[in-house]
């Protein structure tokens, strides 16, 4: 009887005479969908750049603008490590042009910011690598079309991408085709140097005329390493197809974009080689050494030919195996196979192996033993009272947050961001250090 009473009473209090239950639960229902931040659920995690962009005491919204752009120069903590890496690069750039790349998920297409980020690609790749070589090939229609040949001349590959542009995506991707026709192109690369094929993939699918598994064991034995950017989803096919190249390292051959500034700097990582693993350095047979030329800059008062586009042109530098006459460097002499290259290409890929320190940052402080950054000579902020930190007013001021001084580990000088970023980005030394060691 006690519980029918229970069940009774508890039924008269969830039906009450004259009041529509629909409507009731229809007003608390918003209320129900709201968040800990007074908005909806799903808007918790959304927050608008905007948002954060508020004036301080005097109206003024410079301190916040100069905070947030320090912020974005802060580079993301790399992994400075030395390893054996292969500097001596033959990359293969596969991009898909089909037609999923006429989609508009990145603006204006897919196709368009893809080509973009591959010029800039192309710009830092030989930037960071001069003596290394690329060729460029997309996937349309079903078939593999080449760009660009084996080259290590940036402004070929760069001029060959600008003519795609007016290109319109069509067809299927084909994913066998093109890693055919990658493995064709790098079957005369010579053991010394490092085979690579980095792929842009937008579709969920590929179109290929046979048996792709047999095609992805040939390019293991021929040592080719594949990486692939995927623009949807993670495909099955392209998981086996790094997983079997890069000795079952998936976390650094095969990445997703999540959003447009996550698509350059996927793109931008491949500038950077791939470490050697340790079960394919155990594979090596010793060293072989490397036979490279520098050949020695000439002027001349008539145009002469050049051996590698045959044009007449003004000068160019001289093979010191076979004489030839060559405009651009580094490159491979067409006459005699000789790499010839500068002592400086050498200096820009040895960064590589040896990565500079990353600076650490000064925390905030009452005083501090440097004015000046030890680079550009700008002046840093002052001080700040430490027990002025906590107020309301203060909190979103630069100078309360971060002293903005960035010392190296071992000189121990201090620099602004701005030299922070180009130390490790372009000059990969550092100023201080540099300069003890001439004293030296």
């Amino acid at each position: 009887m006690d519980s029918d009473e229970e069940e009774f009473e508890s039924g008269s209090r969830q039906a009450t005479p004259g009041v529509d239950q629909n409507a009731v639960s229809q007003k608390k229902a918003p209320e129900a969908l709201k968040g800990a931040s007074g908005g909806y659920a799903w808007e918790d995690e959304y927050r608008r750049s905007w948002d954060i962009v508020q004036e301080d005491e005097s109206g003024s919204i410079e301190s916040i603008v100069l905070g947030l752009v320090e912020s974005q120069k802060k580079r993301y903590l790399k992994n400075i490590t030395p390893f054996q890496r292969g500097i001596i690069r033959t990359m293969v750039l596969v991009l898909d042009f089909s037609k999923v790349m006429s989609e508009k998920d990145f603006r204006p297409n897919r196709a368009a910011i893809m080509i973009s980020n591959a010029i800039d690609f192309v710009n830092e790749f030989f930037d960071q690598n001069p003596i290394s070589q690329l060729s460029i090939i997309v996937m349309r229609n079903g078939l593999a079309q080449l760009v660009s040949e084996v080259s290590g001349n940036p402004h070929d590959h760069i001029e060959a991408l600008k003519s795609i542009k007016k290109l319109e995506p069509q067809g299927d991707p084909s994913l066998q085709n093109a890693l055919e026709m990658s493995r064709g192109l790098l079957l005369h690369v010579a053991s010394h140097c490092t085979r690579e094929v980095l792929i842009l993939f937008g579709a969920l699918f590929t179109s290929d005329p046979g048996n792709i598994h047999k095609t992805i064991q040939e390019l293991v034995k021929e040592k080719i390493t594949v990486r692939v950017i995927g623009l949807t989803a993670r495909v099955a096919i392209c998981e086996e197809l790094c997983k079997l190249t890069n000795f079952g390292d998936l976390e650094n051959s095969y990445h997703v974009v999540l959003y447009e500034q996550n698509f350059r700097d996927l793109f931008m990582d491949a500038v950077t080689p791939l470490a050697v693993t340790k079960v394919e350095s155990e594979k090596k047979d010793g060293f072989t050494l490397v036979k490279m030329g520098f050949p020695s800059r000439i002027s001349d008062d008539h145009p002469t030919f050049c051996s590698c586009h045959s044009k007449a042109v003004y000068g160019g530098y001289v093979c010191p195996n076979c004489k030839s006459k060559v405009c651009v460097l580094p490159t491979v002499c067409p006459c005699c196979d000789l790499m010839l290259i500068l002592s400086t290409h050498l200096a820009r890929s040895y960064h590589h192996l040896f990565p500079m320190k990353l600076f650490v940052e000064v925390p905030v402080a009452e005083n501090y033993n440097t004015t000046h950054c030890y680079g550009c000579q700008v002046k840093f902020p002052k001080g700040i009272d430490m027990s002025e930190r906590s107020k309301a007013e203060n909190k979103r001021k630069k100078e309360f947050h971060t002293s903005s001084r960035y010392r190296c580990q071992d000189c121990s000088n201090e620099f602004c961001i701005d030299c922070d970023v180009f130390s490790h980005d372009v000059l990969h030394n550092c100023p201080g250090c540099e300069s003890n060691s001439r004293k030296v």
